[in-house]
């Protein structure tokens, strides 16, 4: 299945697990690059660059497969040492980067002199052209229905992926409600050139995160989530429990950040991937979870989509046409 994108990043199949706090770790991102994909690992999901290096050898141990580390570039009175994270990825011998949030302008010569391929996941056309101007590789464009942040446009990918298509020169990697060989088909018939999961590598048997949250997950259907940070510019597609609702609530009677803030905590947020209560924080999802009605392994799942792509190029397409 060769597109732009896997030639590029030097894949076998167009499909990539971006990063996700608290979930992209190496068992995760192991199986997804056995299974032909390129998964990445999350930067700031490890305390320090050394643990960054760390969780690269063991990823390295668990798969001799192309893999990534997703850098997202966050705006903050306190920064992480990006450089640092950033160095630490180079001498690890990672050839893939997922950078999200602000541009990655500054980050970019580094990785290119190192022959690192930088993905840089946009929310916006004018975003995408931003960092296609700034040298990216290849963009991933979220969607609305994306889980985490979707922007502020409430564009869907149907709209949104062709409309990126015509605009860019670069690979576009198709994000939010993809979860089959139906999404990437479509995805692909818009002019994409691969498609990004993350709901639906987060329900996998190699995801790092409670049981009891992927059956959370399966049970729950696409409408199941809330915009929480609307009135505060930095829209957050999460999943519905007491805790967004409240969030939401607070928001639209005017409260502000501070008024939210221990209830959108981080830490609340890893202690419900860790410890299986969905309504111990604020935890990311998509609306693609209305799709999601299980708990395959990541080889598993990939084996579906790859069959589901080729019966519908081989026989639902054709026959649809000829009855045309």
């Amino acid at each position: 299945m060769k597109t732009r994108f896997t030639e590029a990043f030097g894949v076998e199949l167009p499909i990539t697990q971006g990063g996700m706090q608290w979930v992209g770790r190496a068992e995760l991102v192991a199986a997804v690059a056995n299974a032909s994909c390129l998964g990445f690992l999350t930067a700031l999901t490890q305390p320090t660059p050394e643990a960054l290096t760390a969780e690269i050898a063991r990823t390295k141990e668990m798969t001799d497969k192309p893999f990534g580390v997703n850098l997202t570039i966050l705006p903050t009175i306190n920064p992480p040492p990006y450089a640092e994270y950033r160095q630490a990825i180079i001498e690890s011998g990672v050839k893939a980067v997922e950078t999200a949030g602000y541009n990655p302008k500054e980050h970019i010569p580094d990785f290119h002199a190192e022959g690192v391929k930088v993905l840089h996941k946009a929310t916006s056309v004018r975003h995408a052209l931003s960092a296609q101007r700034a040298g990216v590789d290849a963009i991933s464009i979220d969607g609305f229905e994306c889980a985490g942040h979707p922007g502020e446009d409430d564009v869907p990918g149907l709209v949104l992926i062709p409309v990126a298509a015509n605009a860019l020169e670069i690979p576009i990697i198709a994000s939010g409600g993809f979860a089959d060989g139906r999404g990437l088909v479509a995805a692909l018939a818009l002019g994409a050139d691969g498609v990004n999961m993350g709901t639906r590598f987060l329900c996998t048997a190699e995801s790092p995160i409670h049981d009891r949250i992927k059956e959370q997950i399966v049970a729950q259907d696409e409408l199941a989530t809330e915009l929480i940070f609307r009135q505060l510019g930095n829209t957050s597609r999460v999943a519905r429990n007491s805790i967004s609702t409240e969030v939401t609530e607070i928001e639209r009677g005017g409260g502000t950040f501070d008024d939210i803030r221990e209830l959108v905590a981080g830490a609340r947020g890893r202690k419900v991937y860790e410890e299986g209560d969905p309504e111990a924080g604020v935890w990311s999802v998509g609306q693609v979870q209305g799709l999601i009605d299980d708990v395959p392994t990541v080889a598993d799942l990939v084996a579906r989509i790859t069959e589901e792509v080729d019966s519908i190029v081989a026989s639902r397409l054709p026959a649809t046409l000829a009855t045309a």
